[in-house]
């Protein structure tokens, strides 16, 4: 019995050590992702055309979220404090006017909370996807000819 004790008490001091080891390079990672985003995010609209769903969403901070319409049309959307944690919602929801979400009139919902949407910025998601591919094969190229 003494012996399960202690290896359950070592794993949770593994787990609380690399929790507490993570924190710098999550932050980073999340900081790497947002400026990912934004290097190819356009200028402020007002509003985009929304058929009622979404393909996929991603949290990139605790106020910002991309929201992908179909393939390869993305949106970064910003909320207004106090409307905050958007990293831990399990889910989210868009209101909207007219199969359009405006961001004077709607809202993005989730953990019971409206949040007003304080700005929307389309991405080049398929200028981006492009991008990554190129840098992936330049480096499985540049790998490539190290080990030459």
């Amino acid at each position: 019995m003494s012996s399960r004790l202690l290896s359950v008490g070592i794993g949770l001091l593994a787990v609380a050590a690399l929790s507490a080891c993570s924190d710098i390079p999550l932050r980073q990672r999340e900081a790497a992702t947002r400026d990912r985003y934004l290097q190819y995010a356009g200028a402020p609209i007002d509003s985009f055309t929304w058929l009622g769903r979404y393909d996929s969403w991603t949290a990139i901070d605790k106020y910002q979220l991309v929201v992908w319409t179909n393939i390869n049309d993305a949106y970064l959307i910003t909320v207004e404090p106090p409307c905050e944690d958007l990293m831990f919602a399990r889910r989210i929801g868009l209101t909207q006017t007219a199969h359009t979400v405006n961001r004077r009139f709607d809202f993005v919902t989730t953990h019971g909370w409206k949040c007003m949407i304080k700005e929307i910025r389309p991405i080049n998601y398929l200028k981006m996807k492009q991008d990554a591919r190129a840098q992936r094969e330049a480096q499985k190229a540049q790998a490539g000819q190290q080990k030459e």
